[in-house]
């Protein structure tokens, strides 16, 4: 091409605005990301994108660490991959519901049978929601999700996600269900689920089980009540306690073996204030003696040392507070003072918290007044209230916390994957060895996965919980509640002799622990599965190293005897400046739409690819104008380049030394950039890339211009110079095009058919050799003539009546090559003088007379 055919083919003027629309639509059309089959697992790279859940809402740290991943998948595409890129939107769970309910002021009651023409209220009342059934319910959540997800769709294609659209799943779809449900056959059949009637911790707001990884520990305001149990013939035993509302449900009292306050007591009996309960005193090294009394009473459950208590102990089970966070209404059995118990049935742990501490202090058991205090107290992570322990019956599937071989083996997993950072690994670690449970996997809510087990009724109608009726795997997905197992009939449902549907559904993370399963078409499409699976990372944030990246580790463990992926790419947050986390609560958070409207998305994964792998980021919204200025330099650099240069090629061409110094530099760039990519890090690929091109841009084009133009050159200069600009732009427009690739692709098809993001990334061996300490040499010799101007407060075009330049020997020599350049850039029209010396280079100039 030469340079009169790339003149006609460009803009009279670039602009920024509307490059994601223009490009999107060329994208899709031309199918530039979508995935082509090779014939080998070795040219592919294989993502694990996180699939966001859609009940949310999208914030700057998700539009940051997706941009993180995308970087990454262009690079690949370039180094000649055919890159499995899916994407998932995670629609199902807790979040979907409580969205549901909120906007159309509904809420799920499953006695309430299906009303085909139900139509929401008009006038939602999130807080007088109306009940409707379950199957009215879901229809709502598929329909609010469709919403949803078309939102996330737009806003992942205006930042330019390089994703293969036609691979979106839904953890809901039928296809997804049926995967999970048959995931979950496979670790029942080999024993790796199983259920349990145990201690569960309970959100009483949801109604429903929470597993280990979902708990958040948050300061909560109390009392302690200081507390006499009586003995015969002896002190009363004082223990401080601040939920004095489980004394119903004592069923011992705990001191540590070698406690000598309390050694005299272990094996003897006290009795409860209030209730009249006969209650053991004995010893547990978990008691501690210095907190409170030194002695705990042991109650079913008040936290989680009391179930270890009770395990361990054989304790008898005095459960008080049921699902709904209330005390039961009848009155337990083992309670001897009746009369004690009536006033606290039936009421919320808080108020019955009240009325017995008036109950002590009536009695005299209550020594003192309760003592403020401030306790950390376990949450749901999505609930407002301190959870319960009630004994529930849950499925689980096995992760190590009971059993140290698997959870050996897990470990070794862990050390088996490659994590960028490095240091990441410890998060992983440390959760995994610290784990004292399995994973709970059921939930008591409506729109998930449903568990493909029903249970057969007895003569008396109660379920055979031993003996689980599974689904067939060629039936799958199947719904038990509306579904009939093998060798029954609608009319046996829920009668004696009969049975009864599993009621509960999979947390979301037992299905988004399949992702890798979901994304690749393990089951379903065996070609696609070999050339995906395992997939090569697993790109997310580091909160969730616990949860999701743990879980599908245990999964593809479990089922494929591997690792899910072979490395994780960990983000770290978007944090406001002064490095507190974004949330609504706190109104720091930034709206994506609104900095990718104002800035454009190339500004905006400029900034997110200057986030380095795992830290935590500061936001600055003025730090989207230095993106934006990169991107519309990259414009007006491209057009001016352009208008100068022939199509690279033809290396010979470029025999300038200052030409082959600047490509020698850029030779490094490349290696650089390549190198950090390789090692999964964008952020230093990004800094080598920039840096250069704003050295090119304000030293070496205007150092060379004159001499392309060819006005003052021969045909040989002006060629050299020609042929040098052309391969600097085209191998910075690759190096840019995974970080900016709106702007990247706008220049590159002004003279080009075809996608630069299709282009092969830029290899040192494309470039010449030279000596590129010349470029430093430019640099401060274009510094010291500026200067002297700027300080004259004259024009950059004022000309010099004489130069002087004095430095070593070896600069000076490299500056003398290519003094025709310096004339032309520092406008030097009178005598130009060079001298050896010892120190710096220093250039002393003499104005022309500016009259």
């Amino acid at each position: 091409m030469t340079a009169s055919t790339a003149q006609r083919a460009l803009p009279d003027k670039p602009v920024l605005e509307g490059l994601e629309a223009k490009w999107g639509e060329v994208w899709a059309e031309e199918g530039t990301y979508a995935f082509r089959r090779p014939a080998s697992r070795d040219d592919v790279f294989s993502i694990d994108t996180p699939p966001p859940t859609v009940s949310g809402s999208l914030h700057v740290g998700h539009v940051f660490s997706y941009t993180h991943t995308d970087t990454i998948a262009r690079y690949q595409r370039m180094r000649g991959k055919r890159v499995f890129y899916p994407m998932g939107w995670d629609d199902n769970g807790l979040p979907t519901e409580r969205r549901v309910q909120n906007f159309y002021g509904v809420r799920c009651d499953p006695s309430i049978p299906f009303d085909a023409g139900f139509q929401p209220p008009a006038k939602p009342d999130p807080k007088r929601q109306v009940p409707i059934s379950r199957a009215n319910f879901i229809e709502l959540c598929h329909e609010l999700t469709a919403v949803d997800e078309q939102a996330f769709e737009d806003l992942w294609k205006q930042l330019g996600l390089s994703v293969d659209w036609s691979t979106l799943y839904t953890t809901i779809s039928a296809s997804s269900q049926a995967v999970a449900q048959k995931a979950f056959l496979r670790n029942h059949a080999r024993g790796e689920a199983y259920l349990s009637y145990a201690p569960t911790l309970w959100d009483v707001t949801f109604h429903t089980a929470v597993a280990q990884a979902e708990l958040e520990a948050r300061e909560y305001p109390g009392a302690y009540h200081r507390v006499a149990f009586h003995r015969a013939g002896g002190e009363p035993v004082y223990i401080e306690t601040t939920r004095p509302e489980l004394l119903p449900s004592v069923c011992a009292l705990i001191a540590h073996p070698d406690d000598e306050r309390y050694q005299p007591l272990f094996g003897s009996t006290v009795t409860s204030p209030l209730f009249g309960v006969e209650i053991p005193v004995l010893a547990h090294p978990a008691a501690e003696p210095d907190k409170g009394a030194g002695i705990a009473m042991c109650c079913t459950f008040g936290d989680l040392t009391d179930v270890q208590w009770w395990r361990e102990l054989n304790l008898p089970t005095r459960t008080v507070i049921g699902r709904d966070g209330r005390l039961q209404a009848e009155t337990p059995e083992w309670i001897v003072n009746a009369g004690a118990y009536e006033p606290l049935a039936g009421k919320t742990a808080f108020s019955a918290r009240e009325a017995t501490v008036a109950m002590l202090r009536d009695s005299g058991d209550l020594d003192g007044e309760p003592k403020p205090t401030t306790r950390m107290t376990n949450f749901y992570e999505k609930g407002d209230k301190p959870l319960e322990i009630v004994a529930t019956r849950q499925w689980y599937i096995r992760n190590g916390g009971r059993d140290e071989d698997l959870k050996r083996r897990l470990l070794e997993r862990g050390r088996e994957l490659r994590w960028t950072p490095e240091h990441m690994a410890h998060r992983y670690e440390n959760w995994v060895g610290g784990l004292n449970g399995d994973w709970l996997i059921s939930r008591q809510r409506f729109f998930g996965v449903p568990f493909p087990v029903w249970y057969r009724l007895d003569g008396e109608g109660e379920p055979d919980y031993e003996n689980p009726i599974v689904a067939d795997e060629a039936s799958l997905p199947i719904d038990p509640v509306t579904d009939c197992p093998p060798g029954f009939s609608p009319d046996q449902r829920d009668q004696p002799g009969g049975f009864m549907a599993d009621p509960d559904v999979m947390d979301t993370w037992a299905t988004s622990s399949l992702t890798p399963h979901l994304a690749t078409g393990w089951e379903r499409d065996d070609e696609l599965f070999g050339l995906t699976f395992p997939m090569d990372i697993a790109p997310q944030a580091h909160d969730i190293i616990r949860t999701w990246l743990f879980s599908r580790v245990v999964r593809a463990h479990f089922e494929n005897g591997s690792l899910p992926w072979k490395r994780a790419t960990i983000s770290g947050f978007v944090v406001d400046p002064d490095r507190k986390k974004m949330s609504k609560s706190k109104g720091n958070v930034v709206v994506p739409t609104d900095i990718l409207d104002k800035y454009g998305s190339d500004a905006v994964r400029w900034r997110a690819a200057m986030a380095r792998p795992g830290m935590d980021s500061p936001f600055d919204e003025t730090q989207m104008k230095v993106g934006r200025r990169l991107a519309m330099k990259v414009l007006n650099a491209g057009k001016f380049v352009l208008t100068l240069a022939q199509d690279p090629g033809g290396l010979a061409a470029v025999t300038n030394p200052v030409d082959l110094a600047m490509l020698a530099g850029l030779r490094d760039v490349v290696a650089t950039a390549t190198s950090a990519f390789e090692e999964f890090d964008y952020t230093t690929a990004l800094e080598a890339a920039e840096s250069f091109f704003w050295s090119f841009c304000d030293d070496y084009l205007e150092l060379v211009k004159e001499r392309a133009y060819g006005t003052q050159a021969t045909a040989e200069e002006a060629a050299s110079a020609q042929a040098a600009l052309a391969l600097a732009l085209d191998v910075q427009l690759r190096l840019f095009a995974p970080i900016l690739p709106f702007v990247t692709e706008e220049v590159w098809r002004w003279t080009r058919d075809g996608s630069v993001h299709l282009a092969a990334w830029p290899s040192v061996d494309e470039l010449p050799d030279g000596d590129s300490a010349l470029l430093a040499d430019v640099a401060t010799a274009l510094i010291a003539i500026r200067g002297a101007k700027s300080t004259a407060k004259v024009s950059m075009k004022a000309e010099v009546a004489r130069a002087a330049f004095a430095g070593p020997a070896a600069v000076v020599s490299r500056l003398r090559t290519i003094e025709p350049d310096l004339r032309a850039v520092g406008r030097l029209v009178g005598d130009v003088t060079w001298a050896e010396g010892d120190g710096p280079l220093t250039v002393a100039v003499d104005l022309a007379d500016q009259a």
